[in-house]
């Protein structure tokens, strides 16, 4: 987590792009996982959503932090 992007001159944290990028990725499975009928099987719905995105932003975090020097 220690790639920051150049945006125009502005050093922008790279947590600070990823997470609209993980928070649209999760949107959709979500959309997937109702039509699919899998929330009938989990517990608490919102934190099970919320582990989901913190999991994306992670993997995203770490996928940018290999491709960026």
């Amino acid at each position: 987590m220690n790639a920051e992007i150049s945006i125009f001159g502005v050093f922008t944290p790279s947590l600070l792009l990823c997470a609209p990028v993980a928070y649209l990725l999760a949107a959709g499975i979500k959309q997937m996982l109702g039509a699919v009928g899998f929330y009938r099987l989990v517990w608490h719905r919102q934190l099970f959503n919320f582990a989901m995105f913190v999991c994306l932003l992670g993997a995203i975090e770490i996928l940018l932090s290999k491709v960026l020097p």
